[in-house]
């Protein structure tokens, strides 16, 4: 027989043609130069008005030169440094890698079982699990500290995560000053100035806002972020209807207007900053005008925006493992494996917002383990079929042949781990060994997974004067602008 070249076809979505991908592109330009955008950091104005951009106070019109000089620039990949170098996060085409999200006002207590306010605490509990889950490649908070001062929020969640978890880290705040406690926690994290430069152990999360929106303060953190080297993940949304047009091809164009606009804008700051660049594009619900955040319309165009990302050869950040049901139930199975799938055979590069629960108003470590399951079984679907020589098995369908049984034969015993998934929640057995076993559900299996982990003794990677160094921090902050907890 002849020998195999291709062994591998990996299975891949693509929602739209090359032209559409060519249209939607050339239409972003357009919209660019006419419409242009709003920018309200004037740092920002003047390095795209010395570009060459019309600036006419807050209204910057781009022209595609500019857009294009920053596609050149902008690397295609990555990285986003773990404290232990086995979990550094490689961001570039044939990864996809998959977090939870943030800023969630209730979390679901993982051992009570109640939804209440995010406390302090939970972005601890919420890194642990993640920290323990094989198919979850990045860190957030899934939630927003409600009993710290309000401001210093996403400062605590910081330095709870770094102790508890070796993954990456994506941070976000709300002004310079706490991105710079959040960097001197990393610092104190990660051993210096030096060592975060080369091996940076955050990334910074910052939001563009729709319609074509840049604000003062994402602006200004971001730029401040450009010259410490931290990569930047910059993402925004819109919905379909409300703040974006009802058409999909009109809300991608909405959309891309603004993440190009923010690279050119970053890019020009520093050429070959480490840039990822996201979209949550999605539809209202027709009877209520809230975002579906569940709906089909957002996996399908983040898909579409994807295919865009990798003509442009641009890291992409889209959203799955979320859904609009209040508890993890059928319906939140339904929206989060349809997400992950798509998203994981569109090839985007990072998936944020896994354990989302309610429009991303609950955070559920219940929702983000079960993703974590669907992300295997995604993952298996993704890795396709092996065709060689080897793997067609001729000789040894030959020497077994018609009626026999593989189950014992070296072949077997040396490939089925690579070949057969085995899921750890999913249930295989029959009724009668299921009822035998106590006929849990699979609810009842996710709990008992976060309830192990969490039994588990928490890390104590960091020094202790790295957690010194941490409480003064904080301490500080509360100095500065707060006025103690709650």
């Amino acid at each position: 027989m002849a020998s195999f070249n291709a062994a591998f076809h990996p299975p891949h979505l693509k929602i739209l043609s090359d032209d559409q991908i060519h249209t939607i592109y050339r239409a972003t330009l357009a919209c660019l130069q006419r419409t242009g955008v709003e920018v309200h950091n004037e740092e920002a104005k003047n390095l795209l008005g010395d570009a060459g951009a019309e600036v006419n106070g807050n209204r910057v019109k781009i022209q595609p030169h500019i857009i294009e000089a920053a596609l050149d620039t902008a690397p295609e990949r990555i990285t986003v440094y773990g404290q232990d170098p086995r979990y550094d996060m490689a961001v570039e085409p044939g990864q996809v890698r998959f977090g939870p999200g943030p800023t969630c006002t209730y979390f679901i207590d993982p051992r009570s079982g109640e939804t209440r306010k995010t406390k302090t605490g939970d972005p601890a509990t919420t890194a642990r699990v993640c920290d323990a889950l094989d198919n979850i490649d990045f860190i957030m908070s899934l939630g927003l500290i409600d009993d710290v001062t309000s401001s210093l929020a996403s400062v605590y969640e910081f330095s709870e995560m770094i102790a508890h978890t070796c993954k990456p880290v994506l941070a976000w705040a709300f002004k310079k000053d706490h991105l710079k406690d959040i960097y001197q926690i990393a610092l104190a994290a990660g051993g210096g100035e030096g060592a975060f430069r080369r091996r940076p152990i955050f990334g910074f999360f910052s939001t563009w806002q729709a319609p074509l929106i840049h604000t003062n303060e994402d602006l200004a953190n971001c730029l401040w972020a450009i010259e410490k080297q931290i990569p930047l993940i910059y993402i925004g949304g819109g919905a379909a209807g409300l703040s974006g047009p009802v058409t999909g091809a009109g809300l991608l164009v909405s959309n891309l207007a603004c993440m190009l606009s923010g690279l050119a804008i970053f890019q020009l700051k520093k050429a070959g900053t480490p840039v990822c660049l996201g979209a949550i594009p999605g539809s209202m619900d027709l009877r209520t005008a809230r975002f579906a955040y569940g709906g089909p319309e957002m996996t399908l165009y983040s898909a579409a925006v994807s295919d865009i990302a990798h003509f442009l050869r641009i890291p992409f950040m889209g959203t799955a493992g979320a859904t609009e049901s209040k508890v993890v139930d059928p319906q939140a199975a339904i929206e989060g494996t349809l997400q992950i799938i798509l998203s994981r055979l569109s090839g985007a590069h990072m998936v944020h917002d896994a354990g989302f629960l309610d429009c991303a108003n609950i955070g559920s470590l219940e929702m983000l383990v079960m993703s974590d399951e669907i992300i295997a079984l995604a993952k298996r679907i993704a890795k396709g079929i092996e065709v060689s020589e080897e793997t067609l098995m001729l000789d040894l369908i030959d020497k077994i042949g018609p009626g026999g049984n593989f189950i014992a034969t070296q072949e077997t015993a040396m490939r089925c781990r690579d070949e057969i998934l085995m899921p750890t929640l999913m249930d295989r057995d029959d009724w009668v060994t299921w009822q035998e076993n106590g006929a849990e559900t699979m609810q009842h299996r996710i709990r008992d997974k976060i309830r192990n982990i969490l039994a588990l003794p928490p890390s104590d990677h960091l020094s202790a004067d790295a957690v010194k160094r941490i409480s003064v921090i904080l301490k500080n902050a509360e100095l500065r602008e707060g006025s103690g907890t709650k």
